[in-house]
């Protein structure tokens, strides 16, 4: 699983998410523990000019050919100032957590990323959204 830091540029975050198809990324701190998830709306929501984001009918003012203007509105901050001021808890599971346990997890952080730690909370893994579904259909 790709993490990313709180110092990294957020337009190099934004382009690990779309390069990577990911419903958002593990933050983590200087030892590469898992402190936050950064979801991919978060993302947006910092990245949209202030007038879309209060009425979006407003965005048709903007043509398709010129929707760079997203990322010109990252400008130059970091995935710490993409994150919320009340950061929620990390949603992380151990390597033994079932099917349900996951599922659980999810649901209650409202993310569609879980970290997997072992017991010194140091991350070995990741469960996205889509990757938990199949892992249900498929049992």
């Amino acid at each position: 699983m790709i993490t990313v830091t709180e110092d990294m540029p957020a337009r190099e975050a934004a382009r690990v998410l779309a390069g990577q198809d990911l419903p958002g990324l593990i933050v983590v701190d200087g030892k590469g523990r898992p402190v936050t998830v950064l979801v991919g709306t978060q993302v947006l929501r910092m990245a949209m000019p202030s007038y879309c984001l209060d009425d979006p009918a407003l965005a048709r003012v903007i043509d398709e050919a010129a929707a760079d203007v997203i990322l010109k509105g990252i400008g130059d901050r970091t995935v710490a100032d993409l994150l919320p001021r009340d950061r929620r808890e990390l949603p992380a599971v151990s390597p033994r957590a079932t099917l349900l346990e996951v599922a659980a997890v999810m649901a209650r952080s409202a993310t569609p990323l879980v970290a997997v730690v072992d017991e010194h909370r140091v991350m070995t893994g990741a469960i996205t959204l889509d990757g938990l579904l199949d892992r249900i259909l498929l049992t």
